[in-house]
């Protein structure tokens, strides 16, 4: 399970530069970006090497080099096979929510939080393992100000202001800064919990697991929901 190996959250190699994504096709390239999706995730960019991953994925160096170009390429090609799927659908949720409201009507705190949150969902319910290796490199991206800037800003900043403006409907009194800062906590605690650290198991002597997703999202709805009422209400 990702998430139990030491990452850095920055990157002293490909700093800077950007990756072209491209992907491969075929059942080895699958393999070849899931073994690369959980060493990622375990170990961060600069602790993987393109060996380990071909050697994971039982096929030669050169046959990776030749589907994804540089380990730079793979990473980006890993980060957006599943950022576009899920970005889109953490939207059609939140515009799902909009088509039922009658005239007049706002989505609930708790509906716009519940679509925010669905990665957490998503990765629990499927029968796709890799989810969770995803999440937990969704968390290192997210943390790092590296990756941060060049992954997020492509693939879910964009989406970002529809949730902001969804919450300024909410507490239309609510200065901007407020809203913000409660979202990026929102972000934060969502990090946190993807990252499956495996701390929150030995603090609660194993009652908690961190790599229960289904039970960080039911908790985590009314927890935020919460910190927006005490801070933007």
């Amino acid at each position: 399970m990702a998430g139990s190996g030491a990452r850095s959250n920055t990157s002293s190699k490909g700093a800077g530069k950007k990756g072209t994504g491209k992907r491969g096709t075929g059942e080895k390239s699958e393999r070849i970006l899931d073994v690369a999706e959980e060493l990622f995730a375990l170990h961060g960019y600069d602790g993987v090497t393109m060996r380990q991953i071909s050697t994971g994925a039982k096929v030669d160096v050169a046959l990776a080099n030749y589907h994804f170009g540089k380990k730079l390429d793979l990473f980006y090609a890993v980060f957006n096979r599943r950022a576009e799927s899920l970005s889109n659908t953490r939207r059609e949720l939140l515009r799902e929510n909009e088509k039922k409201l009658k005239k007049g009507q706002t989505q609930t705190l708790e509906q716009i939080i519940e679509a925010f949150l669905l990665p957490l969902k998503f990765a629990q319910e499927s029968r796709d393992p890799g989810w969770k290796n995803y999440m937990a490199l969704l968390a290192y991206v997210m943390t790092s100000p590296v990756w941060n800037e060049q992954l997020m800003k492509e693939n879910f900043d964009k989406r970002v202001g529809e949730f902001i403006e969804a919450l300024k409907k909410v507490f239309p009194k609510a200065k901007d800064e407020e809203i913000h800062w409660c979202y990026h906590y929102m972000s934060g605690a969502l990090a946190l919990t993807f990252a499956q650290t495996g701390r929150i198991d030995r603090l609660s002597g194993g009652k908690c697991l961190s790599s229960d997703f289904d039970a960080a999202y039911t908790r985590m709805i009314p927890f935020v929901a919460a910190g927006f009422r005490e801070v933007c209400g």
